[in-house]
């Protein structure tokens, strides 16, 4: 009988990195110290925010917060914001007390949010038209009884943009900003950036400068990737109906008006019960959430994507939300370093520690350009909360397919975590730490 294999348990020499993510709820928020000669140590914090709706947010992410500046005696390195969604930058504005104690020392940001770029202020264009006309399609839906308080697809989707907030996602990334005289706008094409005495360095995957490649977000069986709903379509359609409130699917003479028709035992019995399908007159707000996915996706898919790359160790991987056509570019990135070329698949090849893109889902982890060439990967962490998932009618994060394809590509050598379960046995004895607050790794 083949003897049974060890479990390995903890190195016994010191780490090269320590990679703490919170457990705040369905967001991203993450403290990364990395370890260099003499005790030096270089701390980076990525994100920080939860999903508009969680139960006393402001006092959650000041905990974050607070907690933030204990561990790093209130400086840090590098402040990183990866993208313009709600649960990943509010906690900046709701912790804003805490965090204007924290002294940063450099705050990089996606080229996507550089004022002075002229695609991004193409970006931010699209982007603002698109919110205003799906905020003003909200309300129209809630109007026509197109809403009956509980969470839609469209208004769930807005969630991500701070829609029902008192400050939004554009003012949460300016606290951000303003932490330094001169943020950095990351590009693909820029050289990794050196750590000086931590042998190690910082390369940037994503976003991709490729318009097309941006709005390239789902996975199909036919090509293998599609692209998401054209947003000029859509808008025009939506503008349409929002110019025309009274627009609807009969003329005139074939009309009864709705608070007759409410009124009415008749249509009360056939109309206004719970068999909305039969229902028409808001039939126009289809258009409506095909776009709040495109923008919805197209803003994941902005998301800044880096490679902490330690030399004697491998590969932190940090892809924030980053969707396919973000993940497809990354091929294709190339850099010289020490007179050798880099290539994203040799980061990819070497990662050891991935934190799992967009909370799990479906769309936000490439199989034969991702995972499957992580064939080093010791751990994976997916920032999630399922229950709360399941409240915004998102009930496939974290992807259980996923999960199960996380786990065999861990499974010899270390562990997949979910922040909102416990730690197995087996992450346990490889050395990770849990709290009620977050979930702790050693890279080695």
């Amino acid at each position: 009988m083949a003897a049974a294999k060890k479990t390995p348990t903890p190195s016994k020499k010191p780490p090269r990195a320590t990679v703490r993510t919170y457990r705040h709820g369905l967001g991203d928020c993450h403290l990364v110290t990395l370890y260099g000669a003499r005790k030096a140590k270089y701390q980076i914090m990525i994100d920080c925010g939860v999903i508009l709706g969680t139960a006393n947010a402001g006092a959650v992410m000041t905990e974050v917060m607070d907690d933030i500046l204990a561990a790093t005696g209130g400086s840090i390195d590098l402040l990183v914001a990866t993208h313009e969604h709600w649960d990943h930058v509010s906690g900046f504005a709701q912790a804003a007390e805490s965090f204007a104690k924290l002294k940063v020392g450099a705050v990089w940001l996606g080229w996507t949010e550089d004022p002075k770029d002229a695609d991004a202020k193409q970006l931010r264009g699209e982007r603002d038209n698109a919110l205003a006309l799906l905020r003003a399609a909200a309300v129209r839906m809630q109007l026509d009884g197109g809403g009956d308080g509980e969470p839609n697809l469209l208004t769930s989707l807005l969630d991500f943009f701070g829609a029902a907030a008192r400050t939004t996602t554009a003012s949460a990334l300016e606290l951000v900003r303003a932490k330094v005289a001169r943020p950095r706008y990351c590009d693909p094409k820029d050289l990794p950036v050196e750590l000086d005495g931590f042998r190690g360095r910082i390369y940037t995957l994503g976003p991709p400068r490729d318009m097309k490649m941006l709005k390239k977000t789902l996975p199909s069986a036919k090509a293998p990737e599609t692209y998401g709903m054209a947003l000029a379509a859509a808008e025009r359609s939506i503008g349409q109906a929002l110019a025309n409130p009274e627009q609807q699917p009969f003329s005139n003479a074939f009309r009864i008006p709705s608070r007759v028709a409410q009124s009415t035992p008749f249509f009360q019995q056939r109309y206004w019960n719970d068999e909305a399908w039969r229902r028409i007159d808001v039939a126009w707000m289809d258009d409506a959430s095909e776009l709040a996915l495109a923008l919805d996706s197209m803003t994941n898919n902005t998301s800044l994507v880096l490679a902490i790359d330690l030399d004697d160790v491998g590969v932190l991987l940090f892809a924030a939300d980053a969707q396919v056509g973000n993940w497809l570019t990354w091929s294709d990135c190339k850099w010289r370093v020490g007179g050798k070329p880099v290539t994203g698949p040799d980061l990819l090849a070497r990662t050891v520690y991935y934190k799992v893109g967009h909370h799990g889902s479906h769309n936000a982890t490439l199989k034969a350009g991702g995972l499957e060439r992580m064939t080093a990967l010791d751990v994976a962490v997916i920032p999630v909360d399922h229950a709360m998932a399941l409240k915004k009618k998102w009930g496939d994060i974290p992807l259980d397919a996923l999960v199960t394809a996380l786990g065999k590509a861990t499974t010899e050598r270390g562990y997949v975590v979910r922040t909102d379960e416990e730690l197995s046995a087996t992450a346990k004895r490889r050395g990770a730490r849990m709290t009620r607050l977050y979930v702790e790794v050693d890279v080695f």
